[in-house]
């Protein structure tokens, strides 16, 4: 039998706010998606003005970060021609990101969801998700 870590409703909130306080910060609204630890989206907002196209795209982030275990930025990496992971974009119905603003939530060594944001730069996902995942963990 397992035991598994996973993400509550109450730490999904904090990694909201915290990467909601960031994109305020930065001026940049944002959709910011949670997932358990398996990658099943726990929760979801879209701040005024964050991208309609982006819902998807921050939902499959986290999903990446968290069921890979891997920050989407480093997929992106490995998944250039000639790299080891080239194509893997298309794994999964093509569900697997590779572009930054996706990273796994680590408590003690171990994955227990994912953060994915969408609608700034990758660069600016990628901060406003590390701001999320920051409050989570100065919070515990």
């Amino acid at each position: 039998m397992l035991t598994i870590r996973r993400l509550d409703q109450a730490d999904a909130q904090m990694l909201i706010a915290g990467a909601r306080e960031k994109a305020r910060a930065i001026g940049v609204p944002m959709c910011i998606a949670i997932t358990d630890e398996s990658g099943q989206l726990i929760a979801f907002e879209r701040m005024d003005g964050g991208k309609v196209t982006s819902t998807t795209i921050a939902i499959d982030k986290a999903f990446t970060a968290a069921a890979a275990k891997k920050a989407t930025h480093e997929y992106g990496t490995a998944s250039q021609p000639g790299n080891p992971t080239f194509g893997i974009h298309s794994a999964i119905g093509g569900r697997l990101m590779v572009v930054g603003g996706g990273l796994p939530v680590t408590v003690d060594g171990e994955v227990v969801g994912g953060i994915g944001l969408s609608s700034g730069t990758p660069a600016q996902d990628m901060e406003c998700a590390q701001a999320g995942i920051d409050h989570f963990l100065g919070a515990r």
